[in-house]
């Protein structure tokens, strides 16, 4: 390994050179005027993998974005690792707040600000270094690896699952890695083992058959907006638990090693809170707050509306009233059956003075890859490796709906391997990737390409 991390620490300036030719394609794939920038991108990416040295490249075409494939199949006995990213990015409004422009790569501080930076050209990226580490080294690598680069993920991954289960022959392996998620703090390298799911709904409330003179009927009709009100302060009892009938039925409990390893995080509620401004927090009775935020499930309102918001005053008593109603939830919990308990449970605490329509919107399913399985214990001893420090597991609160995806369509699970930051700005102006973390990625991803087959055959056996 000496000679292949040697040729990484030799070759850090024209890394960056080469990173910042990437990070200047403006590959917006919500943006239809960019749609050339989105091929241009991929075809970037198709000849620099060929550069680098992988075989069998190539452009898949979606009906959408087009994605970018390439492997390298040579390792015989070896287990077969696919590296999943995208390439797109989010616009770059609003542009104003940009220090610098956001498709030209400028280093400060020891961060590298550009689009994309972190989300996920620069961890993509990563890859391709470590790759080219062992592929101009001997001309070998130490495990077969695939790679699908796509074009949408920004956009909800529209056309990926089809591509997946278009090109299953192509797209077998045996473990997927993701790098596109953060580690636990600068200095802390983690593991991200766990996502949450999301079941999300809309719900009406309707009383009267149109809008009226609040004075003129106010006290002798329910008001929609109040019963909704009233209706949503019950799914919550006084010890935060969600009062739907059978909603924690299938939720998996907290294992005491996981409750172990969020123990050893650098964690104090206190100054969470302050850094959102609140002077308490709030959450379900009996659990920490990193519990609540990564393995237990939770149900919030995401917005509300009814009546008259405008200008002024309208004494008005609306005919209807809306909210949004979201559930985040964890193994072995399932989208479907949470979101028809909703509808089944929140018809069922309506008032007779009103009526309630219930729409299951959509839904993704947790994840999770055990914390002794062979990619996470392979993972782990990368990190150290890379980064010099032993690493801490994490969980995900928010939901990544393409590892639930490659578990279906690939059988295959998922490791988060992020090297981002929690506070990098992805989606905001000012988007960056810390430097040390770029470069100690590049390693990890070295060790951990070296290591799985021997944690994969020890798994194994």
């Amino acid at each position: 390994m000496q000679s292949i991390l040697d040729f990484i620490e030799a070759n850090h300036e024209r890394y960056l050179a080469e990173l910042k030719e990437l990070l200047s394609i403006p590959s917006v794939s919500s943006q239809t005027e960019r749609k050339a920038e989105m091929r241009r991108t991929a075809e970037w990416l198709q000849n620099h993998l060929q550069v680098v040295g992988l075989q069998n490249v190539q452009i898949l075409e979606t009906a959408g974005h087009p994605a970018v494939y390439a492997d390298w199949l040579n390792a015989s006995g070896t287990p077969t690792l696919l590296i999943y990213g995208h390439y797109d990015v989010q616009p770059e409004d609003p542009l104003d707040e940009w220090k610098t422009p956001p498709f030209e790569a400028t280093i400060r501080d020891g961060n590298l600000y550009a689009r994309g930076a972190a989300d996920d050209k620069g961890q993509i990226f990563i890859h391709i270094k470590a790759i080219e580490a062992f592929l101009k080294n001997g001309g070998t690598l130490p495990t077969n690896i695939k790679i699908i680069f796509e074009g949408e993920e920004e956009i909800g991954s529209e056309n990926l699952p089809a591509l997946i289960e278009a090109h299953k022959d192509l797209l077998k392996c045996d473990l997927i890695v993701i790098s596109d998620t953060d580690i636990f703090e600068k200095g802390v390298p983690s593991v991200t083992y766990s996502l949450r799911g999301l079941s999300y709904t809309e719900v009406e409330v309707i009383g009267p058959n149109s809008d009226l003179h609040s004075g003129s009927f106010g006290g002798s009709v329910h008001n929609p907006i109040q019963a909704l009100a009233e209706m949503i302060a019950s799914l919550h009892d006084k010890n935060g638990r969600v009062t739907v009938k059978g909603f924690y039925n299938d939720v998996r409990p907290v294992s005491k090693a996981e409750r172990a390893a969020f123990k050893k995080l650098p964690w104090k509620d206190r100054t969470y809170a302050k850094k959102l401004g609140l002077k308490q927090l709030y959450g379900e009775k009996g659990y920490t707050t990193l519990e609540r935020l990564w393995v237990r499930p939770t149900l919030e309102c995401n917005g509300i509306w009814g009546g008259y918001t405008g200008e002024g005053a309208k004494t008005v008593l609306p005919a209807r009233a809306f909210a949004k109603i979201s559930m985040r939830l964890v193994p072995n919990q399932d989208s479907m059956k949470i979101g028809k308990l909703f509808e089944k449970h929140f018809k069922a605490i309506a008032p007779k003075t009103v009526q309630v329509k219930v729409k299951v919107l959509h839904g993704g399913e947790p994840a999770i890859t055990p914390i002794d399985s062979p990619g996470v214990k392979t993972a782990v001893a990368a990190l150290e490796k890379g980064f010099g420090k032993k690493p801490l597991y994490q969980g995900e609160g928010g939901s990544i709906p393409i590892v639930v995806d490659f578990k279906k369509l690939l059988k295959a699970d998922s490791v988060l391997l992020g090297f981002g930051l929690p506070d990098e700005n992805a989606h905001a102006p000012n988007e960056f990737i810390n430097l040390d973390n770029f470069f100690g990625g590049i390693r990890t991803c070295a060790h951990f390409y070296k290591d799985l087959p021997e944690y994969w055959k020890k798994g194994k056996k």
